[in-house]
């Protein structure tokens, strides 16, 4: 059996399973509820960005991950840890 732990807030996925349990972000871990606030927290921000870019959307993706990889947690979650 495979350990996999979350890059975010370093605990484990217990019965790992991809795009289910645990997903892919380049080259980090995310456990799912640290990718659903990811998607909460991208959800804010691109409804204040007008017009549109996918190269800034990716960016501000990837500086979220990665803030949340320093603090173990993402910014604007709302859950306790």
């Amino acid at each position: 059996m495979k350990q996999l732990f979350c890059d975010v807030c370093k605990k484990e996925v217990i019965d790992p399973i991809p795009g289910r349990t645990f997903f892919y972000f380049r080259e980090y871990d995310l456990c799912e509820p640290c990718k659903d606030d990811l998607e909460a927290s991208v959800k804010a921000a691109v409804l204040t960005k007008k017009p549109f870019d996918f190269a800034w959307f990716d960016k501000m993706r990837s500086e979220i991950v990665l803030n949340g990889v320093k603090n173990s947690k993402i910014a604007g979650s709302k859950r306790s840890r």
